[in-house]
């Protein structure tokens, strides 16, 4: 069905388009009646703004945020922690009537091309960036379009963006002490990419933290945050001659797959192995045994990092903000090893 145009509401209202144009941009030039009816036969035709016209007025905005997201397109349909993120974004955006345009990339060149292409054309406002990496090249990319963008990362390396960030290491000490105070000695943390900088910061505090512990054993390998790469990380590791007594993961899809694999290869959980997840999704506590997890409000970041954006698009100083610690929460895939 063709699209309304201001021509068909000066039609159907019989007046001219100069008039709808003033009826419609609220400005002075039509009486109050007929701007009323102008409006209301403008409802009743579908009528609504074209964003990229509105974005060429001054000061004018399209009305829409963008979010690039390069992670494996298999898995992120049903990866809880950005199922999540989007929820709590696009409630955010929908209560001030602004879209969320999301897109998947294969690697940073190709993301930075997307917003490259997004300024160029006009197509959203700003952007939200997820996953800083270690030397990313995006902070800088930014700092020459006329594109705003606000991390959900940080606060380092974030080459002067606002970015709202959380304090993980804090989490990953309270887990290994944790596991350490269960008797678990053996503790293997399956991390997701090397290049992340979440990744690189939970390594650190977790190497720091086992060492405190006397944890020679302790130590990080990686996956991609998928399903299948934490299933086949996770059946490697309980196949060793000395396999790991417990297991900690940087998302639940990964912590999910560990689970059935251990039940696949006759490894009891929790009294053989301990396992413990990230993000604390409802996944966790729909398996048996329930997922142990540090728990983080992931729908209450998303509506916070729009909101932030939301303001660096109004012309307000957005400062950096931390997010409220995430939560060691106990559950049935935990307990003390057992002989």
């Amino acid at each position: 069905m063709r699209r309304p145009t201001i021509m068909d509401i000066a039609r159907a209202a019989g007046v001219s388009k100069g008039a709808v144009s003033y009826a419609l941009n609220g400005r002075p030039g039509v009486s109050e009646a007929t701007r009323e009816r102008i409006l209301s036969i403008a409802s009743d035709l579908g009528w609504a703004p074209s964003n990229p016209a509105r974005a060429l007025a001054p000061g004018g905005r399209v009305g829409a945020i963008g979010m690039v997201v390069d992670r494996p397109a298999r898995s992120l349909g049903i990866e809880p922690f950005f199922m999540q993120l989007v929820s709590g974004v696009e409630t955010e955006l929908a209560a001030v009537g602004i879209d969320l345009m999301l897109q998947v990339a294969d690697n940073v060149d190709s993301e930075i091309a997307v917003y490259r292409r997004w300024a160029a054309e006009r197509r959203v406002d700003g952007v939200v960036i997820v996953d800083l990496r270690v030397e990313d090249p995006r902070p800088e990319a930014m700092g020459v379009l006329p594109l705003p963008a606000v991390v959900l990362g940080g606060p380092e390396g974030t080459g002067g963006l606002p970015c709202l960030y959380t304090d993980d290491a804090a989490s990953v000490r309270e887990v290994v002490h944790y596991l350490a105070a269960l008797g678990h000695r053996r503790i293997v943390r399956v991390a997701g990419p090397e290049d992340f900088v979440h990744t690189r910061d939970r390594s650190a505090a977790f190497q720091q933290a086992a060492r405190r512990a006397g944890l020679d054993e302790a130590r990080t390998v990686h996956a991609d945050y998928s399903g299948e790469d934490g299933g086949r990380t996770t059946r490697r590791l309980l196949a060793d001659a000395e396999p790991p007594t417990a297991l900690v993961y940087d998302n639940d899809l990964m912590a999910l797959a560990g689970l059935g694999v251990a039940s696949e290869m006759g490894v009891d959980v929790p009294s053989q192995l301990s396992i413990v997840a990230w993000d604390d999704s409802a996944l966790c506590r729909l398996v048996r045994p329930s997922l142990t997890a540090i728990s983080r409000d992931v729908v209450a970041h998303g509506r916070r990092v729009a909101q932030m954006l939301n303001g660096v698009l109004s012309g307000e100083r957005v400062a950096n903000e931390e997010t409220p610690l995430g939560e060691l929460r106990p559950r049935g895939s935990t307990g003390p090893l057992l002989p």
